[in-house]
């Protein structure tokens, strides 16, 4: 096998704040928080929660939530407060908890006006092959995360990467999400691992985006959440350098992607497992 992708070489070290790290000899990096910001006590009861949790288990969080989900299957599907609103609660869990905050932006004209908030600024995977948004998003400085297309091989995200690095930022983390297997289903091929992490940027999987069934329910997304927990396994135990999910109190009441997104209740007993195996396969 080519020696790029090989998952014993670390990767850069990526540092999000002056405390919390991804890639190199950083601990595994969770990333975690509800689909989309349903209200502002929702947001900031569930921020609090995770942290304690990630306190308790002693792994770096990064909050997540978006704004804005302008990428919805039906029309009437519930998008979020919108940026200002959404930034704006995004603040107050910056400020109350400490925390780290990532959210996606969909328009090149969000880039700057999130950059004062984000800590780390997400590109869809349905959108990271748009030049003028990533540019736009690599330009504020900030740590980009790029959310690999279903639609694209691993080694393709070399040239989405090499966009972001054209605009002077090699602030980047790229995150594994599946890939399409035929119709209203998505695939997770392990290989992608390594062959991301040959590109020399930190990689993060997402155990709950990748388990989507996308428009399989008709008018929204349906899933398979309870394998979880063995993806999530499997893709520590390969090697990458964050997990990436996203969890609720009431899964079956959230507003976005209920049939993934994973119980708040089960994220602490999973946390410690993984912590377990990250730190067998860095031994």
């Amino acid at each position: 096998m080519d020696k790029r992708y090989q998952m014993e070489m670390p990767t850069r070290e990526i540092k999000i704040t002056d405390k919390v790290s991804i890639g190199g000899e950083a601990p595994l990096l969770i990333i975690a928080g509800p689909c989309v910001i349903e209200s502002e006590a929702h947001t900031l009861r569930l921020a609090e929660r995770i942290k304690r949790i990630s306190e308790v288990v002693k792994l770096p969080f990064v909050f997540k939530a978006s704004f804005d989900k302008a990428n919805r299957t039906s029309i009437d599907s519930y998008r979020g407060p919108g940026l200002t609103a959404g930034l704006k609660i995004l603040t107050k869990v910056k400020e109350k908890f400490s925390l780290p905050v990532l959210s996606d932006i969909h328009e090149k004209t969000h880039a700057f006006p999130a950059a004062d908030v984000l800590d780390i600024i997400q590109i869809p995977a349905f959108l990271c092959r748009q030049t003028d948004l990533i540019l736009a998003a690599a330009r504020t400085g900030k740590v980009i995360n790029i959310k690999k297309g279903q639609f694209l091989s691993p080694w393709e995200m070399k040239n989405i990467i090499g966009k972001v690095e054209r605009a002077g930022n090699r602030n980047i983390i790229v995150t594994e999400r599946g890939t399409t297997f035929g119709y209203n289903n998505l695939v997770v091929d392990m290989r992608s691992l390594p062959i991301l992490r040959g590109l020399g940027y930190p990689v993060a999987f997402d155990a709950t985006h990748s388990l989507q069934r996308p428009g399989g329910e008709g008018k929204m997304s349906g899933g398979d959440v309870e394998f979880v927990p063995a993806i999530a396994r499997a893709a520590v135990a390969a090697g990458v350098d964050g997990v990436f999910f996203e969890v609720h109190d009431n899964p079956s009441k959230a507003l976005s992607d209920p049939a993934t997104i994973f119980n708040i209740k089960k994220i602490k007993d999973l946390l410690f497992v993984l912590k377990v195996i990250d730190s067998a396969v860095k031994f």
